[in-house]
């Protein structure tokens, strides 16, 4: 029986579904985070690429494949805060529609870190929009990504790099995740030779995603250097201190116990 799998459709996913497509075990498609989790939460599709905080949603308890996430140790380069206004002073944050994860963390930031609590305005991932309704952006993936510091006029804050900074640990910002006993082991096996082509083929990844040398010199600095795709011991204790956090300042309703295939 094929396997559904709803993916990021963002750069930083590329290493992750390496050859999948060319799979018979698998019928991959391709969404905003937000949308893979929802797809997941329907029973549309068996597994997903879902932002890590939506592991803790929903009415069903999910599995997640071990071994592999997607995740940043210092600056991630694709979640970003855009802002006029120094942190402390944002009383409004427009929040990327495409987001789940990096909503729930820059609401624990503002809380926890800057003490303070503005409001948050669902817009789509338009900067000059966002920074026309708000004090502040959140921007993730690839229009994050190019965006560089000072466009339209605002600082650009790596939200990857102030939760590592803040906390020592690294970020989990999405994983597969699925229901119990859809994948069997010889399927996660494939899930992770995939994401090791993957990292073996980076700038045959770079080329095919850009005519532009410059900017296959940005994606594969962006996957080789900012994303790390493990979840081992130091991961797996960055996401439990997020849940954490998420359940304090009310996120979500309960941190859910970390399971795997």
């Amino acid at each position: 029986m094929t396997i559904r799998l709803s993916a990021v459709g963002y750069l930083n996913a590329r290493p992750l579904v390496y050859g999948l497509e060319r799979s018979p075990r698998f019928a991959v498609r391709f969404d905003v985070p937000s949308r893979c989790a929802d797809l997941l939460h329907l029973n549309s599709v068996d597994v997903g690429l879902i932002p890590s905080i939506e592991y803790c949603r929903g009415d069903t308890e999910y599995a997640i494949v071990p071994g592999m996430a997607i995740g940043s140790r210092g600056p991630v380069a694709s979640v970003a805060l855009f802002t006029r206004r120094n942190p402390q002073d944002v009383r409004s944050v427009a929040m990327d529609t495409s987001s789940r994860t990096s909503v729930a963390l820059i609401e624990i930031l503002m809380r926890l870190l800057y003490k303070v609590r503005p409001q948050a305005v669902d817009l789509p991932p338009d900067l000059d929009v966002m920074l026309d309704r708000a004090d502040a952006a959140l921007l993730i993936g690839d229009p994050a990504l190019f965006l560089p510091d000072g466009a339209s006029g605002a600082r650009k804050i790596d939200i990857g790099d102030v939760w590592t900074k803040w906390t020592g640990l690294p970020f989990v910002y999405a994983f597969w995740a699925g229901r119990p006993n859809v994948l069997t082991p010889p399927e996660v096996d494939c899930l992770a030779r995939a994401r090791d082509e993957g990292l073996g083929h980076l700038e045959d990844i770079a080329a095919a995603e850009s005519a532009s040398a410059d900017r296959q010199a940005v994606i594969l600095q962006y996957l080789r250097d900012n994303v790390r795709y493990g979840l081992g011991a130091d991961e797996r204790a960055g996401l439990e201190l997020f849940y954490r956090y998420a359940v304090e300042v009310g996120a979500i309703g309960r941190a859910a116990s970390l399971r795997f295939f």
